[in-house]
């Protein structure tokens, strides 16, 4: 808070004193209230909506967040998240030939036209799902994954279960309207927060057009944000009758990443809309203070008995906090590693801690990692470091 606010506050503390007759001190806590923002003065015709900062998990707006909803094709965030995990973890390959089945053929709503039998490469059938929010490609990819999109869909609620989402349930892969297929605004934001943390999901999900087909078949993304709104880098859009226009939607602008979602807009690109206000609000309030991004080297550290002398040490994470705009000054940082750590050394093994403080209070406090693996050393190696150490 500035000086000059401050001294507005005290002034109507003290006139509040005077012609109230009540406590000073009193008179003070009602008029710091007073020039608090007014909650809830943004407004959405979103029936759900959240506006996250996932590094932090700060929910900056929220209008029924945890109401249960239909979905539509926002669905496909968690049927993206899953397919991309399993490419990541080497348990497929993009280049892999998937052959659509009767079951993927017979999908309506959006879609790319599969034939049953026809051959297409993961890629393109995870750019059709992501883009074009193809219905068909979505059966294809769940089958593909897990034998069977029954099969596959049981992972999707493991997987909502392992995030900690108790008001989401899937029942298929695409979104389409079906009983028992709801979820929450929070529940989405946090699913596309987990999708943001995989390369080939952010990858998939901020491409605005692709070819299929050698040519023939072009997608474009149907999540408009991506050319409308500065900064943002991915999403899914989804609609039916039974879930009307949904979001969620991620943009980042100079270090300060925020998550919307917005569930049961009613008009054509009110979901857009809906999301660029929202948007803009928490951008407007916000900023981000990056003090050290992840895989930071912040020093080295002693190893005894190693075959290396000591190793480097690694940010865990992102280092910084989220504040509200003109509060960003004033942090410092510093680093806690002990004067030595015993080989063996893992790679990734906690060493120590990277901590943010401000006026000498502690903020945040990041673990610091060893870079490299250091094996335990020979005693040979060891006697001879004794005798090199004497003579």
């Amino acid at each position: 808070m500035s000086w000059q606010k401050t001294k507005l506050i005290l002034l109507f503390a003290w006139l509040l004193a005077v012609f109230t007759g009540c406590p000073l001190a009193f008179a003070a806590e009602l008029a710091a209230k007073a020039n608090e923002p007014a909650k809830g003065t943004l407004k959405t015709t979103a029936e759900a909506a959240v506006l996250l900062e996932p590094y932090s998990n700060k929910i900056i707006y929220e209008k029924e967040p945890d109401k249960r909803l239909p979905m539509a094709s926002v669905t496909k965030l968690m049927t993206l998240l899953l397919a991309t995990e399993a490419v990541e973890a080497g348990e497929f390959k993009l280049t892999d030939q998937v052959v659509a089945s009767e079951n993927a053929w017979e999908m309506g709503g959006s879609q790319i036209y599969l034939e049953p039998g026809e051959e297409m490469s993961l890629w393109d059938l995870l750019t059709a799902v992501g883009l074009q929010s193809a219905n068909d490609a979505s059966v294809a990819v769940a089958e593909h994954i897990a034998g069977s999109e029954e099969a596959f869909v049981e992972a999707m609620n493991d997987k909502a279960k392992s995030l900690g989402l108790e008001n989401t349930h899937f029942v298929n892969c695409h979104g389409l309207t079906a009983d028992d297929h709801y979820t929450s605004a929070h529940d989405l934001a946090v699913i596309l927060k987990a999708g943001l943390e995989n390369p080939l999901f952010k990858k998939i999900t901020a491409m605005k057009e692709h070819e299929l087909r050698g040519g023939a078949f072009k997608l474009w993304n149907t999540n408009k944000m991506l050319w409308w709104y500065d900064g943002a880098d991915a999403g899914k859009t989804g609609w039916t009758e039974a879930a009307k226009y949904c979001l969620a939607s991620s943009a980042e602008r100079d270090g300060l990443r925020l998550i919307c979602v917005v569930l049961g807009t009613a008009e054509p690109k009110s979901h857009f809309n809906e999301s660029t206000k929202i948007l803009d609000y928490g951008f407007a309030r916000y900023k981000a203070v990056n003090m050290a991004e992840k895989g930071t080297s912040v020093g080295t550290v002693k190893v005894s008995k190693g075959q290396s002398a000591s190793v480097d040490v690694l940010t865990s994470e992102r280092a910084g906090v989220v504040v509200p705009k003109g509060e960003e000054k004033g942090f410092e940082s510093k680093v806690e590693l002990p004067g030595y750590i015993s080989a063996p050394v893992l790679k990734g093994q906690e060493v120590g801690s990277y901590v943010v403080t401000k006026k000498g209070q502690e903020v945040l406090r990041v673990k610091l990692i060893a870079k490299d693996d250091v094996p335990k050393a020979s005693i040979f190696l060891q006697m001879k470091r004794v005798i090199d150490s004497v003579y």
